[in-house]
């Protein structure tokens, strides 16, 4: 959401930085409905204040006998009645189409995003890790002997449809453990407080973080108007929604593990094979509430508590930033974590930590108090995965796949596996 207010100040600086993301300019029509929603309240208050005056007159007319007098102030009242009626129903869906307006526009980028259309033009950052040299051809995580007995996408189809998996035996206590063991890691070592939220949310909150009005159909809707959660950003973040917290609240560091629901709408035909992009999946997310002038340093130490987790699991990544054209709706700048997948010789994003800036603050009314007795200011929030379960299983299968077909276990997931170190070819832990 953003400041009308600012907009009204600078609408040009507005229109340029949104032809950063290769959007035409919107100012003149967003100034011109806020100039007849003024307009309109400003009528209405004359209109108003002109029919108090009257009434005030209606009992004095009629004391004095005036009965003309008296019919030409009734009948104005009647009148102003009706008008600042009309004046309120204008004026409302002038907010109306206003706030819609704002809510369909995505978060302004920083001056050090890099410019690009695409994926194509994101900017690489580092590199930590280097690829295992491999004597044999490196398997997908779905061809993997180790693997197979445990993935069971044929009975998820019949169950569910495609973009599903069972998990079972290794597999499900493998992807336990990843999610037990990243958990453990951001609340005793990243200093975030666990926190267990619903998957099944109110439209306010998809609307409070920018899934809602412009991505409905990236989300699951049930009957009743409750939301499935994409991610757990959507909880987290509310949690502050309608509040203002003391300054010394923050910054709220919170981190959950949830069950994450998307319809992958537009993505036909798109990574079909294995687990890499299903309609129901586990994130371990990140969420934190910051002052505003902490939120950018807070991205560069969330975006290395997400790098951390695969520093220890030994799964090579690369850290880039995303350019305008592929930046996500609500945020200002965004790092996207790529796990190397050695089944796809490629990088693939298993992470992205965005700063958003006081956009989803201000769609929630989230504020802080900077001192006592100073003005409340909204704050600012950010959200990241840390990580994305499923992708992370897929990158340790993979990258600790043997040639026999086995998968070695990770030493810092080894007590989490009660001992096990390898899962055997015929899906069995040992």
């Amino acid at each position: 959401m953003h400041d009308i207010r600012q907009i009204r100040e600078n609408p040009a600086a507005f229109d340029a930085a949104l032809s950063r993301r290769g959007l035409s300019p919107v100012s003149s029509d967003i100034l011109a409905l806020d100039a007849k929603r003024r307009e309109t309240v400003t009528a209405q208050d004359a209109a108003l204040a002109e029919r108090n005056a009257a009434s005030k007159q209606v009992g004095a007319a009629k004391a004095r006998g005036d009965d003309a007098e008296f019919e030409r102030l009734r009948a104005l009242v009647a009148d102003k009645k009706d008008e600042i009626s009309r004046l309120e129903a204008e004026a409302r869906a002038c907010d109306e189409a206003l706030n819609e307006m704002l809510m369909g526009i995505p978060n302004l980028p920083f001056d050090d995003v890099p410019e690009g259309k695409d994926e194509a033009d994101n900017v690489e950052l580092r590199r930590w890790g280097t690829p295992r040299d491999f004597t044999f051809t490196p398997k997908e995580h779905y061809e993997i002997a180790a693997a197979l007995p445990g993935l069971d996408f044929e009975t998820a189809a019949r169950l569910s449809g495609s973009r599903f998996v069972v998990l079972t035996g290794a597999m499900i206590r493998l992807h336990r453990a990843l999610a037990q063991f990243m958990l453990d890691t951001h609340v005793e070592e990243n200093g975030l407080t666990e926190t267990w939220t619903p998957v099944l949310v109110k439209p306010e909150a998809m609307y409070g973080t920018g899934q809602l009005p412009k991505f409905a159909e990236d989300s699951y809707e049930t009957t009743n108007g409750w939301w499935l959660i994409p991610t757990s950003e959507v909880t987290l973040t509310n949690t502050v929604a309608g509040q203002i917290l003391p300054a010394e609240a923050l910054p709220r560091r919170m981190t959950a593990h949830t069950q994450c629901f998307r319809s992958e709408a537009g993505s036909a035909g798109k990574d079909t094979a294995g687990m890499l992009r299903q309609h129901q999946f586990e994130k371990v997310e990140m969420v934190s509430v910051t002052k505003p002038e902490d939120s950018r340093a807070e991205l560069d130490r969330m975006t290395a508590c997400a790098e951390d987790i695969l520093v220890k699991l030994g799964i090579p990544y690369r850290t880039v930033v995303l350019c305008t054209g592929d930046m996500g709706f609500g945020a200002r700048r965004t790092h996207d974590i790529e796990a190397w997948l050695p089944g796809q010789n490629t990088y693939r994003e298993i992470s992205s930590c965005s700063v958003c800036g006081d956009f989803q603050a201000r769609r929630m009314n989230a504020r802080f108090r900077p001192a006592e007795g100073e003005k409340p200011e909204f704050v600012h929030t950010l959200n990241g995965s840390g990580l994305a379960v499923g992708r992370c299983l897929i990158a340790v299968l993979e990258n600790y796949q043997e040639a026999d077909g086995s998968v070695t276990i990770p030493d810092v997931l080894v007590p989490y596996m009660r001992g096990r170190t390898r899962i055997l070819p015929d899906g069995t832990l040992a």
